[in-house]
């Protein structure tokens, strides 16, 4: 029996239109907050603060830099410029003990062993039958 491998496990499924539940939620946002603008700031001011708005909210949600999303990038990038950038390794402190040194007893060599001619007849009998 064949089995399908499935294809592009990594493109998001799209929610409504042609768009991601991230996008959509971004699109969202944008408008949440160009909605507060309007009413806070006025005509005039909204298109002046309301044009950048838009441009970063559609960054953060269609800007994929290096195949992630512009919002991972953001955060990478802030906390390379916060994190230390060297490495210190410092040594453990260990206490030492005080090492006593003991004699080891000599050993004398091991002794030579003498063999008998007839130790190697008894040998060569005992080899040769079995």
């Amino acid at each position: 029996m064949m089995f399908s491998t499935p294809q592009f496990i990594d493109v998001e499924d799209k929610i409504a239109g042609p768009l991601t539940w991230r996008q959509l939620l971004w699109m969202i946002g944008m408008g949440i907050t160009l909605l507060v603008i309007y009413n806070s700031i006025g005509t005039a001011g909204f298109f002046v603060v309301g044009v950048p708005v838009v441009f970063l909210f559609s960054a953060l949600a269609f800007y994929r830099p290096q195949g992630q999303p512009l919002i991972m990038f953001l955060f990478y990038g802030f906390f390379y410029f916060f994190r230390p950038k060297v490495a210190v390794w410092e040594r453990p402190i260990v206490r030492a003990r005080p090492v006593t040194i003991e004699k080891a007893p000599v050993v004398e060599g091991p002794k030579e062993k003498r063999v008998t001619p007839e130790e190697l007849r008894r040998l060569a009998h005992l080899m040769d039958s079995r």
